[in-house]
């Protein structure tokens, strides 16, 4: 089980929102790339990234920042945000990203992520944000009629390395995960599902090491790590225990 830290952007800062709503922004540090070292020395694997303005305009708006957290971190970086055709895709993984999330265009046009799975294999994720069961794009303020076991079985031998799922109504006010809703999703497709959206405590992460969440891929967290809810050292030693053990 990984747990993804999260970056998420906003005119060069580094954000929390609430419920998804950009004037509900709390920030948290305004060096990205200090809080990407960070997140490293205290022992994360990975870093989850989001271009926040990006993803409203639909073109990258936090460039500066997200190339500060690529020179701050060895580790593996996702990164989304309005990223929506295959020139941004490209960009970003010469840029040495690890892997692109593509949300609004999954759902406007799914013919790209195919094309971009075939050209990038095991580089493109696909984010798929949910709020009261329907898919929601252009960075949550439109809602769609998919679901999203829908939108996710669109791809389901396209080559697409995770799917991240998140909550949007337990986006940012640490109600704990949707357990229920991201095995539904993760039992309907072999694609490897990644939770999002609510991680609140150190109950989290014993909820991820149950059996029936061996299926998922992770857990990204953010508002809990930043306010000290979530101690790195107790989770991430958890996560290392479970793993000796066979357990996850």
């Amino acid at each position: 089980m990984i747990i993804f830290p999260a970056i998420d952007l906003k005119d060069g800062q580094c954000v929390r929102l609430k419920l998804g709503d950009m004037d509900q922004a709390t920030v948290f540090n305004d060096d990205p790339g200090a809080q990407a070292r960070l997140f490293q020395d205290q022992g994360f694997e990975w870093l989850h990234v989001v271009d926040l303005n990006g993803a409203f305009a639909g073109k990258a708006e936090n460039t500066p920042a997200v190339e500060s957290i690529i020179r701050n971190t060895s580790n593996p970086i996702q990164l989304g945000g309005g990223i929506r055709d295959m020139a941004g895709i490209e960009h970003w993984l010469d840029k040495g990203i690890t892997r692109v999330i593509l949300g609004t265009v999954a759902v406007r046009d799914p013919a790209l992520v195919k094309e971009a799975c075939k050209a990038f294999p095991g580089k493109i994720a696909v984010g798929i944000d949910a709020k009261g069961g329907k898919v929601a794009v252009e960075g949550w303020a439109e809602t769609s009629e998919l679901t999203a076991i829908d939108l996710a079985r669109q791809f389901e031998d396209a080559g697409v390395a995770a799917i991240i799922f998140t909550d949007i109504d337990r986006d940012g006010i640490l109600k704990g995960l949707n357990i229920p809703s991201t095995l539904e999703l993760a039992n309907a497709v072999s694609i490897p599902v990644i939770a999002s959206g609510g991680l609140a405590s150190i109950d989290d992460v014993k909820r991820m090491l149950e059996p029936d969440c061996a299926i998922l891929e992770g857990a990204i967290t953010g508002r809990a790590l930043y306010d000290g809810r979530l101690d790195p050292a107790e989770a991430l030693a958890l996560i290392a225990a479970a793993k000796k053990e066979g357990k996850n």
